[in-house]
């Protein structure tokens, strides 16, 4: 029997053709397809909702959503967070539920999922640690080199939950074994209770607990995905409950429309969640488990399920790069002159040029994933080198700290060198801490 690695064919396409033609039967494609779907998503609301224009000679990275008010019951469709942790919750089910079973690999676990998510971020917070340095130099002020890289680092506030979710799964999934169903459903009511609690009660220290209780039950719905029949009567539940849910907090006690954080607006349903995200949540949940018989029939052709293992081997490059390429696009107009940049956000003309700016940003996506990419495909960790449990902790919660730092406040500081190099420090240090072992000679 010949071995698997000379067998695999060269080129990524080909590589991918190879992998769907020797794809278990068992799997789920309806996962990955998911998954790529959610990320373009992302990419097409960020790249419509961030509006880039001229006012009085500056450029301005407006917000649509506060500049035309309609537009932000579309973040009930581009706002997709719900589906990757649900599934995320998938995933991370199945690969813990597997590992658990043998100590060595329990061990490994969470640095091996780490790997994963922090091996492709760490490229892109140096490079904007690098611009930062290159623009302060060149006199640029330490406020506009913190708006550009903020705008161009938002994707990793999502990272930043993701990867503590993800740290906690050992603990969900025991949970999970425990009463099974009834965890998502504790969970909800948690984060019910605390809605409650904050706003009536004028403690909005309290809401930002419910990163955990939100996205935990969102997460923990993936553990019942891949572990039970779904009959569509299941789908039709969620999506009732969903729209009744989001119908009585936004119609009657006052919640926020828009999914996404509005400049201006008091109250976010994201910053931090509120059950009116955990409502979309189970809206999107349902259509997720209405469609996926006709997706996990259609994935069985290997031309579209070739398609989804291309674009799941450079997902987390695409998504974190779509904004600096954003941005890039946008400083290379104005340098040429600006052209098309004074058109106001929302207008008709506006709406008409959109599909020519998205072609440009795609086009100047390409470059960054065909160069980052290579960090998403060695990221796994192997043999000694992967740390324990304890340890990796220890780096999640270091690189967790530096990121949200550069997600509430970008990379830009009024320091020496002109960057925040505490956030750096820690994202740098927290990556290395958690992909690779301080006592290589243990395993």
């Amino acid at each position: 029997m010949s071995d698997v690695t000379t067998d695999m064919p060269k080129g990524m396409m080909a590589r991918a053709r190879w992998a769907a033609e020797n794809t278990p039967a068992s799997r789920n494609r309806a996962v990955d397809l998911y998954r790529a779907i959610a990320i373009s998503f992302v990419i097409l609301g960020h790249w419509l909702l961030v509006a880039p224009v001229i006012r009085g000679g500056d450029v301005e990275l407006t917000i649509l959503l506060a500049e035309q008010r309609w537009t932000q019951y579309a973040t009930w469709l581009f706002q997709v967070m719900p589906v990757f942790f649900f599934v995320g919750g998938f995933a991370n089910g199945l690969s813990w539920n597997s590992a658990r079973k043998d100590p060595d690999r329990a061990r490994v676990w969470a640095s091996g999922r780490l790997s994963r998510l922090l091996k492709p971020t760490l490229p892109l917070v140096l490079v904007w640690a690098a611009l930062a340095f290159i623009a302060s130099r060149m006199g640029a002020s330490h406020q506009m080199i913190a708006d550009a890289s903020q705008a161009a680092l938002v994707p990793i506030w999502f990272l930043a939950v993701y990867i503590m979710i993800t740290m906690f799964v050992p603990l969900s999934y025991k949970l999970w074994d425990k009463i099974g169903f009834a965890s998502v459903v504790l969970l909800g009511l948690c984060a019910v209770a605390v809605d409650f609690v904050a706003f009536s009660f004028d403690q909005g220290w309290l809401r930002w607990s419910n990163y955990g209780f939100v996205w935990l039950c969102v997460h923990q719905l993936g553990y019942w995905w891949q572990s039970a029949e779904k009959p569509k009567t299941f789908a039709v539940g969620f999506i009732a409950l969903g729209v009744t849910t989001l119908y009585i907090l936004l119609a009657k006690l006052g919640y926020p429309i828009s999914m996404v954080s509005v400049p201006g607006e008091e109250v976010s349903n994201t910053l931090p969640p509120t059950i009116a995200m955990l409502a979309v949540g189970m809206m999107q949940v349902g259509v997720v488990l209405l469609v996926e018989g006709p997706a996990q029939r259609w994935l069985q052709n290997v031309r579209p399920w070739s398609w989804v293992i291309v674009m799941n081997q450079m997902i987390m490059s695409i998504y974190l790069w779509h904004m600096t390429a954003m941005i890039v696009s946008v400083g290379v107009i104005v340098a040429i002159g600006g052209f098309g940049l004074s058109v106001e956000p929302g207008v008709g003309l506006w709406w008409a040029v959109r599909p020519f700016w998205l072609v440009l940003y795609a086009l100047a996506l390409v470059p960054f994933v065909m160069i980052f990419m290579v960090f998403e495909s060695a990221s796994t960790a192997k043999g000694n080198a992967i740390p324990g449990p304890a340890q990796a902790m220890v780096g999640a919660v270091m690189t967790c700290a530096g990121l949200v730092m550069m997600a509430l406040n970008g990379i830009g500081a009024a320091t020496a060198l002109g960057v925040n190099w505490v956030a750096l420090l820690l994202v740098a240090l927290g990556v290395y801490l958690a992909t690779r072992s301080l006592a290589p000679g243990k395993h």
